[in-house]
């Protein structure tokens, strides 16, 4: 089955089972980004932008992607926003382990994205869902945080 959609910014048409996930379509041409992890949505190491919203490729039937927008990490590492959140990582001393990247960057996006100034209890909550342990919890929370506040920086030319 032939699928229109928009990858990293590029309209393209690939070829997939209707019940292929994502996840394996994106692999499948050479997109590394997503990781095979849980195969249920719940690790993050798949995560991808779909019409500008984190989601867990590994659950996504490849037919659902039909007219969308997908986003992927290499496409998205060039951008400001990017800049920004590894700005804030750095501050706050974190190094990934390269597996779970996508999920706590894109999960930072969102925060960042939709609240300027997130609160801790809340970046938190969102924080405590990856289980990947080269990161601990606090340590991700405050780099969300200060990515904010870079973006912030960036944003108002101060």
């Amino acid at each position: 089955m032939k699928i229109p959609f928009i990858l990293n910014s590029e309209d393209i048409i690939l070829d997939a089972e209707p019940d292929s996930k994502l996840l394996q379509l994106l692999r499948d041409n050479g997109i590394f980004s997503v990781k095979d992890g849980c195969k249920k949505g719940s690790c993050g190491s798949c995560t991808v932008l779909m019409d500008g919203k984190p989601v867990p490729s590994c659950i996504i039937p490849s037919a659902a992607v039909r007219h969308s927008n997908i986003e992927t990490l290499e496409h998205f590492m060039k951008t400001q926003d990017y800049t920004d959140i590894e700005t804030g990582f750095r501050q706050a001393g974190i190094n990934m382990c390269g597996y779970c990247n996508a999920g706590k960057i894109f999960a930072a996006w969102s925060i960042i994205s939709t609240d300027p100034r997130p609160a801790k209890d809340s970046v938190l909550k969102v924080a405590r869902y990856f289980p990947c342990r080269c990161t601990d919890t606090e340590s991700l929370a405050s780099g969300i945080i200060m990515a904010a506040a870079a973006r912030r920086k960036r944003i108002s030319g101060k």
